[in-house]
């Protein structure tokens, strides 16, 4: 799910900066995030139908595994990633139910999750309340005219964990295949900065604090 930062400044940075503070507070738990902004495009049939699908998705999702010993691998990744996330979400269920649903909604979209684990990290540094001065929100950072684009328009719904990863791996997977597999590019598109290295980058080197390496642990 490289290239550089974060967009230019708006046309009215001030009046979006306020509106993006405003909502923070109001959340009481949101957090301000450095994000670009995806731009608003013709979406594919298949595309908006699955991001459709999200915004009625309330439970995280339950993986389902064809053999024991596929099980038991996303058991050992689960608790690897559980210790290496505990310092930014303290709680046990919270911090499963996360990783459960990033890991099911990147197999979904065809992503490695790693990539998706470095791109939140970047996005909202795994904040569920993320906002930013271009008014993207949640955990991946979702524009909110995607709501508009695919649904009623509520950009409420996007602070919904299940749908923001779900509209967050299915978007990335959207400009993977607009930039035929260049995910350095599809990253910019992501970003807003398409063609820059900045953005990119970062989220490459993100995503090395998230590879799992399962042959690794059996020995250790």
């Amino acid at each position: 799910m490289p290239r550089s930062s974060f967009l230019p400044p708006p046309q009215q940075p001030a009046r979006r900066a306020c509106l993006g503070l405003a909502a923070a507070w109001a959340l009481g738990q949101a957090g301000w995030a450095q994000a670009g902004a995806q731009l608003e495009e013709p979406l594919a049939d298949a595309v908006r139908s699955a991001l459709s699908a999200a915004v009625s998705d309330l439970a995280p999702p339950e993986p389902v595994f064809a053999s024991t010993d596929a099980r038991i691998a996303y058991l050992r990744w689960l608790t690897t990633m559980s210790d290496r996330l505990q310092r930014r979400k303290p709680d046990w269920e919270v911090r499963r139910d996360f990783l459960q649903t990033v890991w099911y909604e990147a197999k979904r979209a065809g992503l490695e999750v790693s990539l998706v684990l470095g791109l939140i990290q970047v996005e909202s540094g795994f904040r569920k309340f993320a906002v930013s001065v271009a008014g993207a929100r949640g955990y991946m950072q979702i524009m909110p005219f995607w709501t508009r684009v695919i649904g009623d328009g509520d950009a409420g719904k996007l602070f919904h964990m299940q749908t923001n990863l779900r509209f967050g791996c299915v978007i990335l997977r959207h400009y993977l295949e607009r930039e035929r597999g260049d995910l350095f590019m599809a990253l910019g598109r992501y970003n807003g900065s398409r063609g820059k290295d900045k953005y990119p980058s970062l989220v490459l080197g993100a995503q090395k604090q998230w590879l799992f390496d399962p042959q690794a642990l059996r020995q250790a």
